[in-house]
C-alpha cells in the first residue's frame, strides 16, 4: 500500500490484538520483509504467545533458477524468524504451487519444508494459490495441515474445483484470501478508480472498467438495504457469505486503520444458506 507510516501499522497490529485477532498473516516478500519487521516490532507490547503468525516462503527467485530451490527456501526461512524477531512461525505456506511443468522442484521443497517443520522453525504447513485446481494437484501429496486459497464472492472456484470436498474429507484448515478483492466488492470507488504510486491495485484492470465499477456500486447499495441493521452491511454480506459452506475456516482481511479493525472484529457470522446464495448472486450475475 501506498502513504502507509509504520506507526500506523504498529497501532493496526495492537489494536487487532485488543480486538481478539489473533492471526496474523504475512509473507516474505509483502515490502521485502517490511510486513515480517513490523510484527517483530510490536513483541513489547503484544505478548508473542496471544498471536498465531503465518509467513510464507517462494514468491521470489532471488539468485536462484526456481523459486523452490531449497539452499533459497532455508535463506528466506531464516530472514523471516529474523524479521519476526520469533524462533518458530506457527505456519509456514507455500506461497504458491508452481513447482515446474513436470512437478520436478515439489519433493525437494516438500522435503525442505518439512525439516522446517521437524527442526521447530514452523508448527504447522499450509499450501497456498491463486487457483484451487493447482492446489488440489499438489494437496495430497504435500499433506498440509491448512490451504489457502483464493476466494471472493464474485471469483470462487472453490466448490467446483473439488477443493471443498478434499479439505471436509481430510479435516484440514483453510484461509481463503482477496475476500474483498482488493476492495473493489465494497463498491466504494468511482469510476474509473485511480491509486497513487506504490499502491498495487493500480495494475489491476478491474479497478477501471467502468461497468464493474458501477455494478459494484449497485451492489453496495442493495446490501446496505438488506443488512442495514449490521454496523457495516456491504462487508457482513460478502465476507459473512463465505462461511456459509466453511464455518471453520476463516478469511484474511488487511486491514489499514483502526476503523477497519473494528469491521474485521465485527465479521464472522454465518449467514444463513437463503443470505448466502443471495449476496453470491449478486455478483456472479
Amino acid at each position: 500500500w501506498a502513504n502507509q507510516s509504520d506507526n500506523d501499522s504498529r497501532s493496526v497490529l495492537i489494536k487487532a490484538w485488543e480486538k481478539g485477532i489473533n492471526h496474523w498473516d504475512t509473507a516474505d516478500v509483502y515490502g521485502e520483509g517490511k510486513s515480517e519487521e513490523l510484527i517483530g516490532g510490536v513483541w513489547g507490547t503484544v505478548p508473542r504467545k496471544d498471536i498465531f503468525i503465518a509467513t510464507k516462503v517462494g514468491w521470489d527467485k532471488g539468485p536462484y533458477s526456481h523459486w523452490y530451490k531449497p539452499k533459497h527456501m532455508l535463506r528466506n526461512m531464516e530472514r523471516s524468524l529474523i524479521n519476526l524477531k520469533t524462533d518458530y512461525v506457527d505456519l509456514i505456506y507455500f506461497h504458491h504451487c508452481n513447482f515446474g511443468d513436470q512437478g520436478e522442484y515439489f519433493q525437494d521443497a516438500l522435503g525442505t519444508i518439512k525439516k522446517f517443520q521437524e527442526d521447530g522453525n514452523a508448527r504447522y504447513i499450509g499450501l497456498s494459490d491463486w487457483s484451487s485446481d493447482k492446489i488440489l494437484k499438489y494437496v495430497e501429496a504435500c499433506d498440509p495441515d491448512v490451504v489457502q486459497p483464493y476466494r471472493n464472492v464474485m471469483d470462487d472456484k472453490y466448490q467446483s474445483s473439488g477443493l471443498k470436498d478434499y479439505v471436509d474429507s481430510n479435516n484440514i484448515g483453510v484461509c481463503f484470501f482477496s475476500p474483498i478483492k482488493h476492495g473493489l466488492l465494497t463498491g466504494k470507488y468511482n469510476k474509473p478508480a485511480t491509486f497513487e504510486t506504490g499502491d498495487h491495485r493500480s495494475g489491476l484492470k478491474q479497478f477501471v472498467n467502468e461497468s464493474i465499477i458501477e455494478k459494484m456500486k449497485q451492489n453496495k447499495d442493495r446490501l446496505e438495504h438488506r443488512f442495514k441493521n449490521q454496523e457495516s452491511p456491504v462487508m457482513y454480506g460478502v465476507v459473512n457469505a463465505l462461511f456459509n459452506d466453511s464455518p471453520t475456516g476463516c478469511v484474511l482481511l488487511g486491514q489499514r486503520n483502526e476503523e477497519q479493525v473494528e469491521v474485521a472484529a465485527s465479521l464472522g457470522d454465518v449467514l444463513s444458506e437463503e443470505e448466502s446464495e443471495w449476496v453470491k448472486a449478486l455478483y456472479s450475475s
